[in-house]
């Protein structure tokens, strides 16, 4: 040991090291450091919302750590937040070859195959996700969704339920449990789940918009423009909200306030029935 601290020959030098393996070590060393360092910058990008900087560093951190199962999720989140879908996929079922009991790898690949209307492909990575994690309540929620948009109603209402008994605090449940309620005209029990889910999560815009519409529906028209207020007042680019509210107030003959949500609704994009603007402007006595 005392030779090789005092040898001045470079080259001597890493010969000894070669032979002893310690260079190999000291590069895989260098490698980790590496990846935990890009990985780390990119978390810190991710939770500023700054997507494209995290994902280049979980690039690099994948680049130098290719079994960075974590990195291909956090990437995967990231694509996803950009509407990237088909990269989000990809990425997460990297990470599921890595780690094939990641449940929270198929619950996500399973969000992403829902984007894209892929419901059967979505439905199979939250069986999977359930399976190996029954308490899933947000699997069961997203599943439930799933089977939703099939038209299969019967099995939603049953996975919204599991995942209200599995969590009693799972807003996105209480809320696709409205909406079923709300297709069978049993609108007090959809005002109640959508109440829940407000109740849980007070920044959930389409909870406010579809009580909105229940309360319309049973001509509570004060109560539903509070609601659809609410609604804008979070997302002020509900086009929906703006018209329904505009619908409501034109219940109450108030045309003024009518107008004035159905331009905003149209600077939305939102297109309106001719029908109902001829309607409202013999009712008005305005042509706009």
């Amino acid at each position: 040991m005392l030779v090789m601290i005092r040898a001045r020959n470079k080259e001597a030098f890493r010969k000894v090291l070669l032979s002893s393996g310690m260079v190999v070590c000291l590069f895989l060393t260098g490698c980790r450091d590496k990846s935990v360092d890009h990985h780390s910058r990119g978390i810190a990008y991710f939770e500023k919302g700054q997507y494209e900087q995290a994902i280049s560093y979980f690039t690099k951190s994948i680049e130098t750590d290719p079994k960075n199962a974590e990195a291909y999720i956090y990437r995967a989140i990231a694509y996803k937040a950009k509407s990237e879908y088909d990269l989000a996929i990809s990425d997460y079922t990297k990470a599921i070859e890595i780690n094939p009991k990641d449940a929270g790898a198929y619950y996500g690949r399973g969000l992403a195959y829902s984007k894209k209307s892929q419901h059967n492909q979505a439905i199979s990575d939250y069986n999977k996700a359930i399976e190996i994690n029954p308490k899933d309540a947000k699997a069961y929620s997203c599943r439930g969704a799933a089977y939703y948009d099939k038209g299969k109603y019967e099995l939603a209402m049953s996975n919204y339920n599991k995942a209200i008994e599995i969590d009693p605090r799972e807003s996105l449940a209480y809320f696709g449990r409205g909406i079923l309620y709300k297709a069978k005209e049993e609108y007090d029990l959809a005002i109640s789940d959508y109440t829940k889910a407000i109740e849980i999560d007070p920044r959930l815009p389409e909870a406010y918009y579809n009580r909105g519409n229940v309360y319309s529906a049973k001509g509570q028209y004060d109560l539903a423009i509070s609601d659809y207020s609410k609604a804008i007042e979070i997302n002020p680019t509900n086009a929906g909200a703006y018209f329904n509210r505009a619908l409501t107030y034109c219940h109450k003959e108030e045309y003024e306030k009518t107008w004035e949500d159905v331009h905003k609704a149209q600077s939305l994009g939102f297109q309106t029935d001719p029908g109902f603007l001829k309607d409202l402007r013999e009712a008005s006595g305005r042509e706009k």
